[in-house]
């Protein structure tokens, strides 16, 4: 291995950004998270989509202009320290490590849950299966971005195709229920004795994790080409179709079978699209679903992957994590930092429960966007390209979200972002002493 080349090569363009974002929103997000906010809210759970759409777009348009004037690996670990202060910077890049580590194990426990469900096998293989996709797709990754880039493609490419054969056959089974899964629109399978606009926050601030995958773009702002004109018009493109798709999905599963079974399916199999297509009058239409489920986890986990070995890399560059994270090889492929996470969502998906890894990537990643919008907020006047109020609505509505999950988990969040702070002062201080 040689460190002596500490910058990576631009080799994305508009489209490739574009496939690199859906690849990490049509995921997770689509297959199981939608299940999980459906347990919750309930029918509502489609209003919480559209909560978490308009969220997104706040932080997505604010991402694409922090990145389009500082386009280098690390997304807002680096902007933090551009344009608000070391520890802002510091917790941005460790809250995006723990966020999507956690949304990357939940990937692997999707693609086992799908895979296991459609092979007729027990619940029991699920975390070995999970560990064993996480290595190939790891290897995958190692052998460079214009591999990965390919691979990629055709993942979303079968991903797209599966969800748009999924809407159009479900959409007779809704129209002949004539929405009456619809009704009552509020009522929680898992908790009705909940106030209604709190269970449809709560689903919005787990749906809001299933469309950060357009991060990924300006986390690989260093990669990308043109990244002035491209990140944003790539971000925003991502934006569009994902919102579109996930409230189509939404629509039709619940229209099919109804919001409790739609989340019985999520808690019990971890592959409610696929139970619900196996209740259409077309021929495999379970074996499709199963099919776009397993490639959309796997492009996720691969997106992931791929945008936190590059905020690992940014951050052992600055010393903020060990130096040994920011070596490149000779092929400009930040080997070390694709295996160190590697190793850490591998013990993330031993826990083996989907919705305990993907409420803590909810709370993780909205204080994430709550630093992006706060360095969104310090862009001087020459450099802004949205209103300042875009970045005072994504603040307000990340801050207020993220504790809307349960207390146990944004009390464990508090913690670790304590425990964070503290290894920054005491390595900054052994840094300053050395």
């Amino acid at each position: 291995m040689s460190t002596t080349r500490l910058t990576l090569q631009r080799q994305l363009g508009t489209f490739g950004a574009v496939m690199m974002g859906m690849g990490a929103i049509v995921g997770t997000g689509v297959f199981v998270s939608i299940g999980i906010g459906a347990g919750i809210a309930g029918p509502a759970v489609v209003l919480a989509i559209a909560i978490a759409a308009a969220l997104a777009t706040a932080n997505g348009l604010n991402s694409a202009q922090l990145a389009a004037n500082h386009p280098v690996s690390g997304g807002t670990y680096e902007y933090g320290y551009q344009y608000t202060s070391p520890i802002l910077g510091f917790l941005a890049g460790f809250m995006f490590l723990c966020a999507k580590s956690a949304s990357a194990a939940t990937a692997a426990l999707g693609f086992a849950g799908y895979t296991l469900n459609a092979l007729g096998r027990g619940e029991a293989s699920i975390v070995p299966l999970a560990l064993g996709v996480i290595g190939i797709i790891s290897f995958i990754v190692l052998t460079g971005l214009k591999r990965t880039n390919l691979a990629n493609i055709i993942i979303v490419s079968v991903t797209l195709a599966t969800l748009t054969f999924f809407i159009i056959a479900g959409l007779p089974a809704v129209l002949s229920n004539a929405g009456d899964h619809f009704q009552p629109f509020f009522q929680s399978p898992d908790r009705p004795g909940d106030p209604e606009p709190l269970t449809v926050l709560h689903a919005a601030a787990l749906m809001f994790v299933a469309y950060t995958g357009y991060g990924r773009i300006a986390t690989m702002g260093e990669e990308v080409r043109e990244p002035k004109r491209t990140i944003p018009r790539a971000i925003i493109i991502t934006l569009i179709a994902s919102m579109v798709l996930y409230m189509a999905v939404g629509i039709v599963s619940i229209g099919t079978v109804g919001a409790r079974e739609f989340a019985t399916a999520t808690a019990q199999q971890a592959a409610p699209l696929e139970v619900i297509a196996r209740t259409f009058t077309f021929p495999g239409a379970g074996w499709v679903l199963a099919i776009g489920a397993v490639t959309a986890m796997a492009g996720v986990l691969l997106n992931l992957i791929l945008g936190l070995s590059r905020v690992l890399l940014a951050m052992g560059r600055r010393g903020d994590m060990p130096g040994f994270t920011a070596t490149l090889t000779q092929r400009d492929n930040p080997a070390v930092s694709v295996i160190v996470v590697t190793l850490i969502i591998a013990g993330i998906a031993m826990i083996g429960d989907v919705r305990i890894a993907w409420s803590f990537s909810a709370f993780t990643v909205l204080i994430y966007y709550a630093i992006t919008n706060i360095c969104a907020l310090r862009l001087p006047a020459e450099q802004r390209l949205y209103p300042r109020w875009i970045a005072w609505f994504g603040l307000t509505g990340c801050v207020g979200l993220a504790f809307f999950v349960e207390p146990m988990i944004w009390l464990v969040g508090l913690g670790i972002i304590a425990a964070a702070s503290a290894w920054f002062a005491i390595a900054r201080r052994l840094r300053s002493s050395a």
